[in-house]
């Protein structure tokens, strides 16, 4: 897969654990709308994918998170969070 070179891509909002998108791609990074001590960690393959990060406890706002999927990209969150991933689909 080549290296990440988009500057745009689609939102994807989830307040539960899903799919961001069912192709390979890029995921941007994200903005959070809101959270009351939610989590997320991304996977790469779907919910029994590879995780491609840690868990990570954000902030209300933007995130940049520029990372590259093979298969699909898939959010597994915890807690209460609504949160709009940005990814350019291949």
């Amino acid at each position: 897969m080549s290296a990440l070179t988009a500057t745009s891509g689609a939102p994807v909002n989830l307040t539960a654990s899903g799919p961001i998108s069912n192709v390979p791609g890029a995921l941007l990074g994200f903005y959070v709308n809101s959270t009351s001590a939610g989590t997320v960690v991304l996977k790469d393959g779907g919910a029994g994918g590879t995780a491609v990060s840690g868990t990570i406890t954000p902030a209300a706002g933007w995130s940049a998170f520029p990372a590259q999927f093979a298969s699909s990209a898939y959010a597994t969150l915890g807690g209460t969070i609504n949160v709009t991933f940005v990814f350019a689909g291949g």
